[in-house]
């Protein structure tokens, strides 16, 4: 089944906490996972960002409303228990729980509010990161939590940026992509320096490979490169010249960068054979270039801060 969204748990996580006891947010993320029937893959499913599991994350926001809104308190790290107002709404049978039921109480109409204006708000019991707030405010709210959303935005901004820097490279000449392989490999941690890079990739030309560089700083192996600019896909026949290329060299690591892309015999063919060969087509090359900063630049930064309680738990009376 798909992963319930945030507001889908809210009734069920206020329903463990009928008994009035203190609850580990731990073992409701549990038992929530248990109800619901999700599988170890919907589990193992992560948000865009990398940063926590897709499902903790919903508990763990399904959570922080529920506590916005005075249906629960924490009483302690990593604990809650149901509050009397709670207890009161799960009275009244209700078939859902949702942010429109929460805006009945002052205090989220107020946490809301507070978050609208670009102030900070509580962070849930797991370890994510808080985005920006203007994409919460709207009623009803999205099923997707604000981190989700936040992920989303940049995926999206990512994808576009990596568009643009392909399109940008397939126009360069090949002396300038020549240049940006060797600025790449740098960045990666090959070559050495730029300039011992720069003396190697383009200076072979001897039956398919490019140019040689350093694995390491140190020189202890090498990498044979070929570097092109290609138009259609790169093919099986390309790959075994390169392989073939490698064995007269005696050597076991290759890497074929192209603009365009490999066929799937393509990359069958580097799979079986005794060689490293790793291709690197277009679109993976321009998120290598996102991911070390060659040929893009920073326009702005957002640093996501959460709540150090550690340093509130040494607060004592």
């Amino acid at each position: 089944m798909p992963i319930p969204d945030y507001q889908t748990l809210m009734l069920p996580l206020l329903r463990l906490a009928t008994d009035g006891n203190e609850h580990r947010f731990r073992d409701a993320v549990e038992q929530l996972a248990a109800k619901f029937e999700l599988s170890d893959e919907e589990r193992a499913t992560m948000l865009p960002s990398g940063t926590a599991p897709m499902f903790d994350n919903r508990v763990g926001w399904a959570k922080t409303y529920l506590k916005q809104a005075g249906l629960i308190d924490a009483t302690r790290r990593g604990y809650f228990r149901i509050t009397l107002r709670g207890s009161e709404l799960l009275g009244t049978n209700p078939i859902q729980i949702d942010t429109s039921t929460l805006e009945k109480y002052q205090e989220f109409r107020a946490f809301r509010s507070r978050r609208s204006e670009g102030n900070g708000a509580q962070q849930p019991d797991i370890p994510i990161t808080l985005p920006s707030p203007s994409q919460i405010t709207s009623s009803p709210a999205p099923e997707a939590t604000p981190e989700e959303l936040f992920s989303q935005a940049y995926q999206r901004l990512r994808s576009n940026l990596e568009a643009e820097v392909l399109e940008q490279v397939k126009a360069a000449t090949p002396a300038f992509f020549e240049r940006l392989v060797i600025d790449l490999l740098v960045a990666m941690g090959y070559g050495g320096s730029r300039q011992d890079a720069g003396k190697a990739v383009g200076r072979s030309g001897d039956g398919g490979i490019d140019g040689i560089i350093k694995e390491d700083k140190l020189g202890l192996d090498v990498i044979y490169v070929q570097a092109k600019r290609w138009e259609g896909t790169v093919g099986r026949p390309e790959i075994q010249k390169f392989a073939g290329a490698l064995q007269g060299q005696r050597a076991n690591k290759g890497v074929f960068i192209t603009t365009s892309g490999f066929s799937r015999e393509a990359h069958e063919y580097a799979g079986i054979i005794p060689s490293k060969i790793i291709l690197v087509g277009g679109e993976q090359l321009a998120a290598l270039m996102v991911d070390h900063n060659v040929g893009v630049s920073p326009v702005s930064r957002f640093e996501i801060k959460r709540v150090d309680s550690d340093y509130f738990e040494g607060d004592t009376v």
